[in-house]
Parts: structure tokens; sequence; C-alpha cells
């Protein structure tokens, strides 16, 4: 297995014909590492859920090819997914059945004495197996796909918005399942827009938009992304214009005596040009996930632009 590498993509494109030929995935190149949790990060439409289908031999790509444990997507979909658990966005289960015959089926399926660890899953998750599944919420049905995904301990585990219409409180729970999972030598690609979760658990974030990779990196290297979060506040009212124009500083607002924009660059220049302005207050912080997120998706990037950070 190259480089202990989990999953890897080498220009994976899948484009759907329609009036005009539209690529949904353009020149995929991704890699996950054995043992980490990486955050696949994207709204809807960006191509998160094609690149599942792909990994998965659910649909074909039109070029490039993907390994997963060290197996061809293709060639070896069966034997991969023997070992990977998965989580579709799009669960659909038999409704007239309870969630304990659809575990007891998918153990069986399995062939894995996994009974009891899904027993374990549910108590955790708050999750009654005995109602039919036409009864659960949307919340309980993602509970019971977690169960399905998680209860044979696969080597990688392939989550498509797991928290969707989860309650806090088992959010909290999914997270320390995640944990555990990491420790204990599983794999986690999880898609999610959820950004404060991916925050949270991930080691490190492929950022998508219109179906190119912008960028991928550790968490921590993310968030401490060229840029600072800037808020001044002043004695007097905002002087019209002020700051505006310089090239260090982006994203700027102002209301009333408060002046907020991100910096790219050094202080002295913003200071010099506050033009005696009176500053009673400066707040500097490091962006968060959602802010670095919403700063590639506000600002085109420039042709074939992508960022990925050294090993």
């Amino acid at each position: 297995m190259k480089n202990n590498r989990i999953i890897e993509t080498f220009g994976l494109t899948k484009a759907f014909k329609g009036g005009a030929k539209q690529f949904v995935l353009s020149d995929l190149n991704l890699y996950v590492e054995q043992g980490e949790i990486f955050g696949y990060l994207g709204p809807n439409g960006s191509g998160k859920t094609t690149t599942i289908k792909l990994l998965l031999d659910l649909i074909r790509p039109n070029g490039g090819k993907a390994t997963l444990l060290g197996l061809d997507s293709r060639a070896d979909s069966v034997a991969i997914r023997a070992r990977v658990g998965y989580l579709p966005g799009d669960l659909s289960l038999w409704n007239g059945q309870t969630g304990e015959h659809v575990i007891r089926y998918f153990a069986r399926v399995r062939g894995s004495d996994s009974h009891s660890f899904a027993a374990e899953l549910a108590a955790r998750l708050s999750f009654d197996p005995t109602k039919k599944i036409r009864s659960y919420s949307t919340g309980n049905r993602r509970k019971l796909g977690l169960i399905l995904a998680m209860m044979h301990r696969p080597e990688l585990l392939i989550l498509d918005e797991p928290t969707n219409g989860l309650d806090p409180l088992v959010q909290q729970t999914f997270t320390e399942l995640m944990r555990e999972a990491q420790a204990a030598g599983q794999t986690v690609f999880l898609s999610s827009h959820q950004l404060s979760e991916v925050q949270a658990i991930c080691d490190r974030v492929g950022i998508l938009r219109d179906g190119k990779l912008l960028s991928m990196q550790h968490v921590s290297s993310l968030t401490k992304a060229g840029f600072r979060i800037v808020t001044m506040t002043l004695r007097d009212a905002v002087p019209a214009g002020l700051l505006a124009g310089m090239p260090t500083v982006e994203a700027l607002t102002t209301a009333d005596h408060t002046v907020q924009f991100r910096l790219t660059g050094d202080f002295d220049p913003v200071l010099r040009a506050m033009n005696g302005a009176y500053v009673r207050n400066i707040e500097v912080k490091e962006p968060t996930l959602e802010e670095v997120f919403l700063t590639y998706y506000s600002e085109a990037p420039a042709a074939g632009q992508m960022k990925v950070e050294a090993k």
C-alpha cells in the first residue's frame, strides 16, 4: 500500500450528459492516510457524494482511477466493500421492517458476529431498534445508518453527511465514536457541511468547489490561513473611506464606531492609514474553519489553483 494511503485518487473525473456534457468532478487528486479522520467539505452540488459513489464503484468515472485499501476501486470493488462501512446521504431501507431486523440481516450478510457491538451503538445513540423503519425520524434513520456502517468495525468508514438531523447531544456521541474508531486504527472519510463538526474531529480536510479540489491541508494549518480577523473599536464615528483601497485589507465592513476586516499583511501600514483616528480597542483572532471555508467560496480561484500542504 503506497505510503499507507487508504484512499487515493488519480485524476478522477465524472461528467453527466445533458444538453451539454456537465462535469461534476474534474481531475480529482486526493489521498487519505491510514488512521486519520479526513473531512471532505463543500456545499450541496459540489461533487462530494459523486466522489463517494465513484470510490465505491456505484457509478463509473469518465477518467482517472481510485484505490481503496491498496485495491483498485473498480476491479476489486467487491473485496473493498467487505472491508468498508458506508453511510449514504440518502439511506433507503425497508419501511415495513424493524431496525432490529435490518441490523440482524446486515450481520448475516456480512457473516460477522457484530450484534453485540450494534446493541452497544444503539444504546449510546439512544436508538430504539424495536420500531419499524417507517416510524423513524430523519435523525433516527441516520442513527440506524451509523449502526449499520460501524457495527462490523470496518477498516475504513465512508460517511456521507453522517450527523444530518442529529440533535447536539447525539452529535457529541458521534464525535466520541469517531475518536474511538481512530484510536482502534480505523480510517474515516467524512463528507460534511457542518464545519464546526469537521474542525472538532478531523485531522485534514479537502475543500471542494464546483467539482474541483481547492485545498487539502491539516485543519490546524488551514485555520492559520494567511489572514487574521481584525475588529477595531473607535472613540468617534468611523470616517468615510477609512482603510478603503488598502491591498492587505479585505472584506472591510464598518458600522458606527466599529471597523472589521481580514488582514493579510502587517499592522503598521494599517495603523498609519488610520489618520489619527482614536482607537479604543483592537481585537485580533485567527479565522475559524467556517471563515476560511467562506473565503474559498467568496473568491474565484485562479485556473488550476489548488493548495496542498506539504508533508
